[in-house]
């Protein structure tokens, strides 16, 4: 099985790869660390060893537990390597071709993707034989992260910082997918919407947009042009994905329409709101001592409209039910010209909303229906995804239901 290779150096960002390997290890990916000698003066091989449940590699001349030689039989299993953090003296062996320990000799060795994460003093950074280092690096086809601004080991606040392991893991991931949906331009929406009674109040629901986020960062990941219109969130908005805020349902309709003749592909996971207030107070309402009563009225079928409008898109549905999922996700898909529908129950332990992972029915214009199992919001995206590719390829589209059948 192919392997991410985590390359560490004698960092003091060498810390935050325990939260990397962490992260890759939780995808489902097989992970195999290398350290330099450096690097086990910030973090140990027990530790690491620990999190991916294999023998970390530290030294170049270390017994060979087979025949093979262990920098050349490490290249050959790598699927990537990421060197996080990478100090400038590695990467001037790099650059240089130097190769006086494991890792600067297996990066020799490696015909794989190569991820490199500088992580060092802003001085440092900005030298002119670091600059120069990368940029021979970059022009032999390795992948280099830009390092955050913030507060240095030094004290003082610069760029150098080695990025959050979460955005590492996403760049790499980026690296990794396949670019089957370059050329598509994608519109996704997200998150809540709220229904305002009065400046202060307002009728919402649970939903924090993860779903729809991690839509738009697969699709992107994938090689989409991909437009995000989302309600209210805290999320942090994936790189490279264009980002519409929105309020209410209203506001979400006309983004939504705004946009849509202009792309081949919607998924709409947001939770709209179907009513909202019939009038909004303008001051804050008062408590009462009697009860109070509301007038909703309805608001506008986003999906319903883009359904009628469809023309040759192809357009991705959600659908939370507590009751008869399957019967009203089937219904839904019809009434709303689907060619696709996902449907969960948030009652399911583990699915819904405010929570990291989900289980999902997926269910065709045919009528055929799939389910997965339990999974993370990001993997079940990356799964959403290899079921839409075909259908954006009609004659593939087509194959793929002839052969069902």
């Amino acid at each position: 099985m192919k392997t991410v290779i985590l390359g560490i150096t004698g960092g003091i960002a060498a810390y935050k790869a325990a939260e990397l390997a962490r992260l890759f290890v939780r995808s489902g990916e097989e992970v195999q660390v290398v350290m330099t000698p450096s690097a086990q003066r910030f973090i140990t091989p027990l530790t690491l060893q620990t999190i991916t449940g294999r023998q970390v590699f530290t030294d170049l001349f270390a017994p060979l537990s087979g025949e093979r030689v262990r920098h050349v039989e490490l290249a050959e299993e790598a699927r990537v390597l990421v060197v996080a953090p990478a100090t400038a003296n590695t990467l001037a062996k790099m650059a240089a071709g130097i190769a006086d320990n494991l890792l600067t000799t297996l990066f020799l060795a490696v015909r794989c993707p190569v991820v490199l994460v500088p992580s060092m003093n802003e001085n440092m950074y900005e030298h002119p034989a670091v600059q120069e280092n990368l940029e021979r690096l970059r022009a032999r086809g390795c992948r280099i992260m830009t390092p955050d601004c913030g507060r240095l080991a030094c004290g003082v606040i610069g760029r150098g910082r080695m990025p959050e392991p979460a955005e590492i893991f996403n760049y790499v991931r980026a690296v990794l997918s396949p670019k089957d949906f370059a050329g598509v331009r994608a519109l996704v929406t997200a998150g809540p919407t709220r229904e305002h009674l009065d400046p202060v109040r307002f009728i919402s629901n649970a939903s924090t947009g993860r779903m729809g986020f991690a839509v738009a960062r697969a699709l992107q990941e994938r090689g989409a042009e991909v437009i995000l219109v989302t309600g209210p969130t805290e999320l942090k908005p994936p790189p490279g994905v264009a980002v519409v805020a929105v309020e209410t349902a209203e506001q979400m309709y006309r983004a939504v329409l705004e946009h849509y003749s202009r792309c081949r592909l919607v998924v709409k996971t947001a939770a709209v709101a179907d009513y909202r207030p019939a009038d909004a107070a303008p001051q804050k309402l008062k408590k009462k001592e009697s009860s109070l009563s509301l007038e909703l009225v309805a608001n506008p079928d986003i999906l319903k409209e883009l359904g009628r409008q469809k023309g040759d898109r192809v357009l991705v549905g959600f659908a939370v039910e507590t009751e008869a999922p399957v019967e009203h996700a089937r219904l839904k898909l019809k009434e709303k010209n689907l060619d696709l529908i996902v449907v969960n129950n948030p009652s399911t332990p583990g699915c819904g909303f405010a929570v990291e992972t989900n289980q999902v029915k997926l269910i065709n214009r045919q009528g055929e229906m799939e389910e997965l199992p339990l999974m993370g919001k990001e993997e079940l995206a990356h799964r959403l995804l290899d079921r839409v590719a075909p259908l954006l390829r009609p004659e593939e589209g087509e194959a793929s239901s002839k052969e069902s059948e």
